[in-house]
């Protein structure tokens, strides 16, 4: 009797003594939110994240997740031009790199740390400037992350990781940046079934043709303006008008 005793308080004492797991976050609300982008969308995000890395740091999805949510949030605010909106996309791309960082660390054969990592980066030099982004030393791992994306699943997002090679090549400034290198990659973009499903991907190869001149590039841009940038963002119908006010 006094062993069964003893074994059960044992027994007893090492579950009271199990670390209580914490319940992970609602990935599919996560990711019902994200359907569709607003900023409010993004801050409810936000809070699910901060709550769920709070109680777990080491959960993965959630890290991506809440670099996903930062990046969109900043991206949001610029785009409608908040007051702050430069503010607030140094703020949330430096944390967004951090918990990308992270999920990095966590799962380094998955895809979705690289690429919300190069995403954060690209929306804190819109809030520092790119000058200050590269004096940081953040060229190299952008180009990285977005390359180990390519290199594991080029549709991974939509993708993401050939638009974003593309955008990255495009606008550093010289002599770092390589028009032609850009081209190859917004040219393979446009072969996806992907293309035009955003604003970005037209817009920015209409834009590489225009600079890069001649009568040709300015009449594919016009006509890719024209047919291929399906969007009611003001943001980007006012870049879309720019673009093609420069080809007239």
């Amino acid at each position: 009797m006094h062993k069964r005793v003893s074994v059960w308080m044992i027994t007893l004492t090492l579950i009271m003594l199990m670390p209580i797991a914490s319940p992970a976050a609602d990935y599919a609300a996560l990711d019902a939110l994200n359907d569709e982008v607003t900023i409010q969308n993004y801050q409810k995000s936000i809070d699910i994240c901060k709550k769920a890395v709070a109680e777990n740091p080491n959960d993965f999805e959630a890290n991506w997740r809440y670099a996903r949510a930062l990046r969109w949030y900043a991206e949001l605010s610029k785009r409608a031009s908040a007051a702050d909106w430069k503010d607030i996309c140094a703020k949330y791309g430096k944390e967004g790199m951090n918990y990308a960082q992270k999920a990095i660390e966590l799962q380094p054969n998955k895809p979705d740390g690289y690429y919300w990592y190069g995403l954060n980066v690209g929306i804190y030099s819109d809030g520092v400037s790119i000058l200050t982004a590269l004096k940081e030393g953040l060229k190299d791992k952008t180009q990285e992350s977005f390359e180990k994306t390519y290199s594991m699943n080029k549709a991974h997002e939509k993708a993401g990781s050939i638009l974003s090679l593309g955008r990255f090549w495009a606008v550093l400034p010289w002599p770092l940046n390589d028009k032609e290198l850009s081209l190859k990659y917004y040219r393979e973009y446009q072969k996806t079934e992907f293309f035009g499903q955003v604003a970005e991907g037209p817009i920015f190869l209409a834009e590489l043709l225009i600079e890069l001149g001649g009568d040709e590039n300015k009449k594919e841009a016009k006509a890719i303006l024209q047919n291929n940038v399906k969007t009611d963002s003001k943001y980007f119908i006012d870049w879309k008008d720019r673009l093609l006010k420069s080809v007239q």
